[in-house]
């Protein structure tokens, strides 16, 4: 934060024209492609704006003007990328999860383009209803667009599935304030020439992702964690890690099914957000507060649905996982 490797300037004052900087944000993006295993057939981009400005961004650039996309609606973000979609062309909602409250996912098999659309969108880990795609849908020709804001590099991926992959950092990658965007070469052209430049993905591209000044200390933390990842075991142990430690929630929950329930299908529950109920909101009240006491902090449920949210993102230990089980454990005791 201070001094960065002895030049007397702190990484943020820094240029991020320098060698310095050069030197971090290539370190980032090859820590991507190597983690990821990213074919040359796609680029990596460093962008701002958050997953919400891809919520725009790609069928600005994807769809053509009174174009139409296909989109799998699973739950709130989706909804939100579903919005921005609809105010730009046609959108077919080829599965509709608020007639099941947003439990549970279609069969991936099941899934399969409209005739026309410019790409399929999905959202790969729902962090307020606790839904992740185990498997992910073949779309042949139409390009498989999916936000994974919330469970990138979480597991290993097959990236040529892909069409474009978006994620915000601020679950799995680092802090708030860099979006890394996967984008298929051949998609560059789609965006039309009259989208302002910033918006265009061929822009960030021809640039690499130094088009205008990027946000120089997020991505610095971001090739930070690429190298924890790495020091970890890489992807395949992060992801025997990760699902370790939501089995041991899911034990916990179903041990003690007169007192915690969880509302998701088995078959699509989450590694990376485990949600559950308690008999009453007054025992999940009770349930958060005592937690807190105990330095467990974020466990109440997202406004829009209540209840209990235990986020156990990568940087979450397994050793965390295992006093939050232990509480539960003797809260149901003491309540049950």
């Amino acid at each position: 934060m201070i001094d960065y490797h002895g030049l007397g300037l702190s990484l943020i004052e820094t240029s991020h024209r320098s060698s310095e900087y050069d030197d971090v944000h290539e370190s980032a993006v090859s820590g991507i492609r190597a983690l990821l295993d990213v074919p040359d057939t796609h680029e990596v981009l460093l962008l701002g704006g958050g997953a919400t400005m891809q919520f725009g961004m790609v069928p600005m650039n994807l769809m053509p003007a009174g174009g139409s996309a296909d989109i799998v609606h699973s739950g709130s973000w989706a909804q939100k990328a579903l919005a921005d979609l609809r105010k730009l062309g046609t959108a077919n909602v080829l599965y509709d999860g608020s007639e099941k409250d947003f439990t549970t996912l279609p069969d991936p098999q099941e899934i399969h383009p409209s005739d026309g659309a410019s790409y399929l969108h999905i959202t790969s880990n729902e962090t307020i209803g606790g839904l992740q795609w185990k498997e992910f849908p073949k779309t042949g020709d139409v390009p498989l667009v999916a936000d994974m804001s919330s469970d990138i590099l979480s597991r290993r991926i097959n990236v040529s599935d892909f069409g474009l992959i978006y994620a915000g950092a601020q679950k799995n990658l680092g802090p708030a304030g860099v979006t890394v965007v996967i984008i298929r070469k051949d998609l560059l052209d789609r965006g039309p020439d009259s989208l302002p430049a910033y918006l265009h993905y061929r822009t960030h591209a021809s640039k690499n992702s130094l088009f205008n000044t990027p946000p120089v200390f997020a991505v610095y933390a971001l090739s930070l964690v690429m190298n924890w990842i790495t020091s970890e075991g890489g992807l395949d142990a992060i992801a025997k890690r990760n699902v370790a430690k939501s089995a041991m929630l899911y034990r916990t929950i179903g041990s003690h099914p007169e007192f915690f329930r969880c509302p998701v299908d088995e078959r699509y529950r989450s590694d990376m957000n485990v949600v559950f109920r308690l008999p009453s909101e007054e025992l999940e009240k009770a349930f958060i507060a005592e937690a807190g006491e105990r330095d467990m902090i974020g466990l109440k449920g997202h406004r829009s649905v209540g209840g209990i949210r235990a986020s156990i993102y990568n940087a979450v230990s397994p050793e965390s996982v295992e006093a939050l089980t232990e509480f539960m454990q003797e809260f149901a005791q003491r309540n049950a």
